[in-house]
């Protein structure tokens, strides 16, 4: 990393947004992993074929898969409305905090709808640190292509180069730095897509598989600090 970065996208679901919560809606409580990840499968491999659905639909239909379709309606709606009140992690607000008092910019760029995006940074107060929430459903396809990194650098009128993507995934990452943005990963994820706290945490996976992050840390604010450090060390 070169230059400190202009612009910093936050992905939203299992990064700034907890899942937690909804395990105690699911038909099982250990469901939530497997629900989570069947909804980015289908959504990536709708991508991959040049389909697209958004994050609603998907994760409805997700979520009667991995239940062995023994779920009903009344079900699935309880469960899918737990979305409204999912709540922010606590290290989501001091790293947006930091980032604007250094005067970069931030965005979300998410799986999910703007809409829902957006009703969650006003319940957790985010919404006043974030210029942008940028939707896949924009471009019709789901991260990690290739186009929804560069659409969102172009919504902000920044060079890839000089954008950064910050996400608790490995996949995420993989995707941003392969369309030339910088990149910090989370190892929250290595404790469950939800970030449970109720465990004591598995040592940080990233998958050798995916181009490596710029830079990594604990939470939220541990990478801000470490984009921000990075620049100042290389012009110190």
């Amino acid at each position: 990393m070169s230059q400190r970065p202009a612009a910093v996208a936050f992905d939203v679901i299992g990064t700034l947004m907890s899942l937690e919560p909804l395990r105690d809606r699911l038909p099982r409580p250990d469901l939530l992993e497997a629900w989570y990840i069947r909804t980015l499968r289908d959504g990536a491999a709708l991508s991959a074929s040049g389909g697209y659905a958004d994050f609603p639909d998907v994760a409805a239909a997700a979520l009667r898969a991995v239940t062995g379709y023994t779920i009903n309606d009344t079900q699935v709606a309880r469960v899918m409305a737990g979305f409204d009140e999912l709540p922010a992690f606590p290290d989501a607000l001091p790293a947006m905090q930091q980032l604007h008092v250094a005067g970069v910019r931030v965005i979300c760029l998410t799986n999910g709808t703007a809409t829902a995006t957006g009703a969650f940074l006003d319940r957790a107060g985010l919404r006043r640190y974030v210029e942008r929430v940028v939707s896949v459903a924009e471009v019709g396809r789901w991260k990690p292509a290739t186009i929804v990194y560069r659409y969102a650098a172009e919504m902000l009128d920044v060079p890839p180069r000089q954008m950064a993507l910050v996400a608790a995934h490995d996949w995420d990452c993989h995707g941003a730095k392969a369309a030339g943005l910088i990149t910090g990963w989370i190892s929250r994820e290595s404790n469950g897509p939800a970030g449970r706290g109720d465990d004591p945490p598995d040592p940080p996976h990233y998958s050798p598989l995916f181009l490596p992050p710029d830079v990594t840390g604990a939470d939220l604010g541990d990478v801000a600090s470490s984009l921000l450090a990075e620049w100042d060390a290389h012009i110190g």
